[in-house]
């Protein structure tokens, strides 16, 4: 297959497609390694990130496709460290500040910590009506496991990143508990126990009712701008309703021919669609991590339709080996499979697409919100040259023209729960082992807490900051970015801040040319962006 030139004017028989798509997924991300890339391929410019291919020129510096059709000239975004929050003396949300802005009214005692993770800080001697507040906006891009927050200014189309956060979400444990419960009442409705009659079929869902496992990504999103909205400015909110146009796609009817040319990102549609309907993967021989092609299932030249039915993900050397050829010449072992997929409805977004109206109504009813779709979101991604990941999809949701600063850490705030009513253990034949005590906290602390330990001596001599799980011998475990330590004296223990229900680790953001690893790494462990490094060096300079 021929590589298209983006520069030129597609012919009305062929479908608009990059040379390759992104194949790593967002929620597993992984590294691959290139297939089928020859060494004229290597040589004519094309880099890869994550999956993705850019042309550069001759000259250095990426080429950023405009919104004509045509080549022009993109520009590095700039990275720096996440922005530190700041409230006035009553309170109310003033323009985010630089780490190093945050540290000089520390040390001069103009201001005190007001949170620890996120980093706020409280100025003691300014109002908002003294100072000048030009506002942030929010973008938000939902996902089923995962959902990127990216806090940015926007000034004439122009955005400059300054906070992010990926929120995990719990929905496959709550689900897995709801199968748990549904179980156990079987189980005691088929045993020979007194006789109660079933209710299951006298309740009544309400209008709008979602399940669980959906109504919490709705809730903890929604929870989370509330949040922000009372440590920054928020002035907007952008979010993306759908993964793709469903319109663009079908608009009531199959597109062919020359309607595939209609709009500058019907492309980008399909192919977002096509990424997360088959997760980034050869269909072929299931490669991942690997730039891949959009192929038709039932060739073209055959008599084969542009319907999305008929298209499907190949990694290079499968688009190639394929060719013209149909899917039962090529594969005849999994033809039958192949074409299944390729015909089964999109099972991954259905959580997305369930949760998207009850998501826009909410943050509509909050803050002004604009929604925009996935393809638009990747298309204004390509643009600006950056990588694959949550929070940078929530930075170019919607409408924008260029983004020009980025976040080098992201906070990552995982969904741990509250703990649980139950006070007591069972066994595998349910009977009671363990009873828990009737409170939660001991020697001024509860389990979830945010801690930081300094232990002088012994075994455990260090300093070990993360969540910590209370004991009523006054012997707590703290869980850190990469261990538990056990058995710390609570002498030791000092507060940092209270238990929200959430675990915090922090990790730094995909850049091109250092790709993320399939498990992440963590940075430091339950503390905020700049937090540990602002009180480490305010300690520094007052002890000098």
């Amino acid at each position: 297959m021929a590589t298209l030139d983006t520069r030129q004017q597609t012919h009305r028989r062929v479908l608009p497609q990059p040379a390759a798509l992104e194949s790593a997924s967002v929620d597993t991300p992984g590294v691959g390694t290139k297939r089928g890339v020859d060494a004229a391929e290597a040589a004519s410019g094309v880099h890869h990130g994550r999956g993705e291919t850019t042309a550069a020129p001759p000259g250095g510096g990426g080429v950023t496709p405009g919104p004509s059709g045509a080549g022009e000239q993109g520009r590095e975004a700039r990275t720096r460290p996440p922005a530190v929050f700041v409230l006035d003396k009553h309170g109310t949300p003033l323009q985010p500040t630089t780490p190093a802005r945050a540290r000089k009214l520390l040390n001069a005692g103009r201001a005190v910590v007001a949170r620890h993770t996120p980093f706020v800080i409280r100025l003691k001697d300014r109002t908002a009506e003294r100072s000048q507040i030009d506002g942030v906006e929010v973008g938000v891009d939902p996902g089923s496991r995962h959902t990127g927050i990216a806090v940015f200014t926007a000034r004439g189309g122009e955005r400059r990143g300054r906070y992010a956060i990926r929120l995990d979400h719990r929905g496959a444990a709550i689900t897995k508990k709801l199968r748990q419960r549904a179980a156990y009442r079987r189980g005691r409705r088929t045993r020979n126990l007194r006789h109660r009659p079933p209710r299951f079929s006298d309740r009544a869902r309400p209008s709008g009712w979602l399940p669980p496992s959906l109504r919490h990504r709705v809730e903890t999103t929604v929870s989370w701008i509330d949040r922000l909205t009372r440590w920054a400015p928020v002035r907007a909110v952008h979010v993306e309703r759908v993964a793709f146009d469903t319109h663009a796609l079908t608009a009531g009817r199959p597109l062919e021919g020359v309607e595939y040319q209609h709009g500058t990102l019907h492309g980008f549609e399909v192919r977002e669609y096509l990424l997360a309907k088959f997760g980034r993967a050869c269909v072929y021989c299931d490669a991942a991590g690997v730039p891949v092609n959009i192929d038709h299932v039932h060739p073209r030249s055959q008599g084969g339709s542009d319907r999305v039915s008929n298209l499907v993900l190949a990694c290079i050397p499968c688009n190639r080996a394929k060719s013209d050829r149909p899917v039962q010449e090529f594969a005849p072992g999994r033809a039958a499979a192949i074409k299944a997929r390729a015909k089964a409805p999109l099972r991954d977004a259905a959580a997305v697409q369930s949760t998207r109206w009850v998501l826009w109504r909410a943050l509509d009813e909050r803050l002004p919100t604009s929604v925009g779709s996935g393809g638009r979101t990747k298309w204004n991604r390509t643009r600006s040259r950056l990588p694959k990941s949550h929070t940078l999809d929530a930075l170019a949701v919607g409408t924008l023209d260029s983004i020009t600063g980025t976040v080098d850490t992201v906070l990552v705030a995982g969904c741990a729960g509250r703990g649980s009513y139950a006070r007591t253990r069972t066994d595998r034949h349910g009977f009671p082992r363990l009873r828990l005590p009737r409170v939660k906290g001991f020697f001024g602390f509860q389990t979830g807490d945010l801690v930081r330990a300094v232990v002088p001596t012994g075994k455990k001599a260090g300093t070990h900051t993360g969540r910590v799980a209370v004991r009523a011998t006054g012997r707590f475990n703290i869980t850190t970015g990469t261990e538990t330590v056990q058995g710390i004296g609570h002498r030791h223990v000092r507060l940092l801040q209270r238990a929200d229900g959430y675990a915090y680790t922090t990790r730094p953001e995909t850049r091109p040319e250092q790709p993320a690893s399939r498990a992440g790494r963590l940075v430091s462990a339950q503390g905020g962006h700049t937090a540990p490094a602002l009180l480490r060096r305010r300690s520094k300079s007052s002890s000098a």
